[in-house]
């Protein structure tokens, strides 16, 4: 069927099933479907699809912006960087008398204290910002954690990586990507979790689940942010 309201149209596919209530999937090409017991009427699910219109729609925009990919920063004003999983604006000052250029968080913003303003340079400062918090923040979890295990990590180390959120060698040394400082920070608490468990079992085999389980048993939503946000995790 198609279906129009405030302006805007979508097709949506029905499919009428044995079940008890109705409910709606929106599958990563934008696909709605509409799953409904047999026999329901149009006008329910019109009403259905009128009552969840906005988180609809906002689920659309969040496929078709995954599926365009992250955009490039301006390093201006008013751009928009993820801390913690909020998205702050950042305001540059420059300020030729500062001794060291770095950010602050304030408020709901991120303060960047340069000398002059020099994009190039304003990115690497936001990537040291990243690094520094990313380590702090990662610490905190592991002491926060700690008493789950009976080792403890042998060195911390905070590295940029396209394709891992972190890692654990035999030596237990623990890695983990600075983008993580974006994450909230229960989704930073899961990874380091993660990781501290492959200090007990190097296999992601069914005692290394059972033991993040036990520690986190909603570890699950954590990995589904990542997949859904991780996306967005730039600099």
């Amino acid at each position: 069927m198609t279906y129009s309201y405030l302006g805007k149209t979508v097709r949506v596919a029905i499919k009428y099933k044995n079940r008890s209530s109705i409910g709606i999937t929106i599958d990563g090409y934008q696909n709605i479907e509409v799953q409904a017991p047999k026999g329901t009427l149009d006008d329910s699910i019109e009403e259905l699809l009128e009552k969840n219109w906005t988180p609809i729609q906002q689920k659309l925009n969040e496929i078709k912006e995954r599926q365009n990919g992250p955009k490039k920063k301006s390093y201006s004003n008013g751009e928009r960087f993820l801390y913690l999983g909020n998205a702050y604006p950042i305001e540059i000052i420059e300020d030729e008398c500062i001794q060291k250029e770095h950010v602050i968080v304030q408020g709901n913003k991120l303060l960047l204290y340069v000398k002059a303003y020099d994009e190039e340079k304003i990115q690497q400062i936001m990537k040291r910002f990243y690094y520094k918090q990313c380590k702090v923040l990662i610490e905190k979890s592991i002491s926060t954690y700690q008493s789950y295990f009976k080792m403890k990590p042998r060195a911390i180390r905070i590295t940029e990586s396209k394709t891992t959120w972190g890692t654990s060698d035999a030596n237990h040394q623990l890695t983990f990507n600075r983008k993580l400082a974006m994450a909230p920070q229960e989704v930073i608490d899961y990874v380091v979790i993660h990781e501290m468990c492959h200090m007990v079992h190097l296999n992601h085999d069914r005692s290394f689940w059972r033991l993040v389980g036990k520690i986190m048993p909603d570890y699950k939503d954590k990995e589904n942010w990542l997949t859904s946000s991780g996306w967005k995790m730039t600099v």
